[in-house]
């Protein structure tokens, strides 16, 4: 499989960024849907969790997971593959922080139970599409040729 160009991986941080949600795989078969935080400066994503959860024990023991995405809007499927993390950067919750994440947690940012997660790519299996107007296209163009749709960019990222 190719490694994706600098262009390319920079449009997989944007990408990203416009996703809302995911799919983490800490462990075993337990898959979760999380809402990240793109950080592209540092080459992570963000996480909000509480203590005692999945994502967060993972943080805690340093754990390889897997995170997908999947989002037609944003043009953008992908499976990340990283360690997770635990930080004590309150700055960083402080600028994270929303009240969508204060819904989860009783006593909102005071919470004792709040914990931010820092989740490190290492590697990723990336598609970058051109969304469902293009992807009728190639369906269409397809069906009149009879070759393969165009799916657009796959590839690697090595971060």
């Amino acid at each position: 499989m190719k490694d994706l160009t600098q262009d390319q991986k920079d449009a997989f941080w944007d990408r990203i960024d416009d996703v809302t949600a995911g799919m983490l795989h800490t462990d075993g078969d337990r898959v979760v849907p999380m809402s990240h935080f793109t950080d592209p400066a540092r080459r992570a994503l963000w996480f909000i969790t509480a203590e005692g959860t999945e994502c967060h024990r993972a943080a805690q023991s340093g754990s390889s997971v897997q995170y997908v995405v999947a989002d037609d809007s944003a043009r953008i499927y992908a499976r990340v593959e990283g360690r997770l993390s635990v930080s004590d950067d309150k700055a960083k919750l402080d600028a994270l922080w929303s009240p969508v994440a204060a819904a989860w947690f009783k006593d909102g940012r005071e919470d004792a139970n709040v914990r931010l997660v820092q989740f490190t790519p290492a590697r990723a299996e990336v598609w970058l599409t051109e969304g469902g107007a293009g992807f009728l296209y190639q369906i269409a163009r397809a069906s009149l040729t009879g070759k393969t749709p165009d799916a657009g960019d796959h590839g690697v990222v090595r971060f």
